[in-house]
């Protein structure tokens, strides 16, 4: 996973806003913030993957905790196959 922004969601999703909303150039309104333009563009380009996925699309915060409830359900599901084994082991050695 990378590293965590030093700047705040909202103000990423406004700066970018910002640039598609009023046809300036990026440069010009990264010069004005005080960013990186070439931050600022990795903004504005998640921002129009946002608006083409349109509102049904998830948002970066639930894709990553839909990433982390997908990784607990493949633990359970390997710790729910060991279970299962032991039982029928268990199963056959109180059977003796």
């Amino acid at each position: 996973m990378g590293r965590r922004s030093k700047y705040p969601e909202e103000f990423r999703q406004r700066a970018a806003q910002l640039v598609l909303d009023s046809r300036r150039s990026v440069r010009e309104v990264a010069g004005e913030l005080g960013i990186n333009h070439e931050t600022l563009r990795n903004w504005v380009a998640a921002e129009r993957r946002q608006r083409a996925d349109g509102p049904a699309a998830l948002s970066a915060d639930e894709r990553m905790e839909l990433a982390r409830l997908r990784r607990k359900v493949a633990e359970l599901e390997v710790e729910r196959e060991i279970l299962k084994k032991a039982a029928v082991f268990f199963a056959r050695e109180t059977g003796r």
